[in-house]
C-alpha cells in the first residue's frame, strides 16, 4: 500500500530518537547548521537527514534550508504549517516585532480580519512583501533605536514580541498603510481611546521618542474630526505641531483640501 500524502511514512527507532531530539531542541524553525550541531552531524549528513524526514512527512520545509518539526497533535501532518508568528521571529529576528494590523487584531483594537502578518525588523530585506508556506508577510525595516514599546507573547514555547497598544497606534500614525489605510487607522484610534488600553502618557512618550511631526498632526486631526474626548493629548499634538504641509495618508494621491490648523492635506476620508 502506498503511503498517504498526509500521513508520515514509517521511521526506524534510531531516526525516531533523533527526531525526538529535534522536537526537544527546536520549538521554532531551524536551519541545517543548527540541526547539525544538535545531532552532532556533519553538514552533508544533516542536510540529507532533514531532507529524508521532510520527504516522509516528519518535518516540514518552511523555506529553502529552513525546517520545522511537525506538531505531534497534527491530524494531517502532510498539510501542517508552522505558526506564522513563530516563522516571523525566526526569519526576521532577533531584533523584530509584530505590529500594524497584526497587533491591532491581537489587542482587539479592530474587528477586521487581515490576511498577512506585519513584521518590523532591523534586518535588511530584499522585498517588503514575501510569502512563506502560503502565509503573506508585510515587512517594515526600522532602525535599532525604534525597537521599543513591545510586549512578549508566548506561542507554545516560542517568545514573540508584539508592539503594545500605544506603540501600535504610533506605528499606524507613522505609516497608515500598515493599519489598512487612514480610514481604518481612524477606527483604531477611536477604539484605543475608549478601551482599557488607553494610556495617554505612554502614547505621548512614544510619539516624542519616535520624532515624527506628521504623526502628531494626524493624531490631532483625527481626535478633533472624530470627537474623541482627549483634551490632554490634543494639547500635546498642538504643542508638537511642525511646519510644512503633510499628507493625512502618504500612500494616497496628493490631493484634497489643506487644513492650516493641523498643517495637513486631507487626502482621505476618515468617517
Amino acid at each position: 500500500m502506498l503511503n498517504s500524502p498526509t500521513l508520515p511514512a514509517g521511521i526506524s527507532g534510531r531516526n525516531r530518537r533523533l527526531l525526538t531530539r529535534l522536537h526537544r531542541e527546536f520549538p521554532a524553525p531551524f536551519t541545517v547548521r543548527e540541526a547539525a550541531g544538535a545531532l552532532d552531524f556533519s553538514m552533508p549528513q544533516a542536510r540529507r537527514f532533514l531532507a529524508y524526514l521532510a520527504d516522509r512527512g516528519w518535518l516540514v520545509r518552511v523555506r529553502h534550508g529552513l525546517y520545522a518539526t511537525v506538531s505531534l497533535e497534527a491530524e494531517t501532518p502532510g498539510e501542517w504549517r508552522e505558526d506564522p508568528w513563530v516563522v516571523a521571529t525566526k526569519l526576521f529576528g532577533p531584533d523584530c516585532y509584530l505590529g500594524g494590523w497584526t497587533a491591532c487584531e491581537h489587542w482587539d483594537l479592530t474587528d477586521q480580519i487581515f490576511r498577512g502578518t506585519v513584521v518590523f525588523t532591523t534586518r535588511r530585506v530584499r522585498s517588503t512583501e514575501t510569502e512563506v508556506q502560503g502565509f503573506p508577510f508585510c515587512i517594515r525595516r526600522v532602525s535599532p533605536e525604534r525597537i521599543f514599546g513591545t510586549r512578549p507573547v508566548w506561542r507554545d514555547r516560542v517568545r514573540v514580541d508584539v508592539s503594545d497598544p500605544a506603540r501600535t497606534v504610533v506605528d499606524l500614525l507613522d505609516k497608515p498603510s500598515l493599519g489598512g489605510g487612514i480610514r481604518h487607522v481612524a477606527e483604531v484610534v477611536v477604539e484605543y481611546f475608549r478601551s482599557e488600553h488607553r494610556d495617554e502618557g505612554r502614547l505621548d512618550d512614544y510619539l516624542t521618542r519616535f520624532g515624527n511631526g506628521a504623526a502628531y498632526k494626524r493624531l490631532g486631526f483625527l481626535l478633533e474630526e472624530l470627537d474623541v474626548p482627549a483634551p490632554t493629548t490634543l494639547g500635546k499634538c498642538r504643542d508638537g505641531l511642525t511646519s510644512g504641509i503633510s499628507l493625512l495618508d502618504p500612500d494616497l494621491p496628493r490631493q484634497g483640501p489643506a487644513t492650516r490648523r493641523w498643517n495637513l492635506r486631507v487626502n482621505g476620508n476618515v468617517n
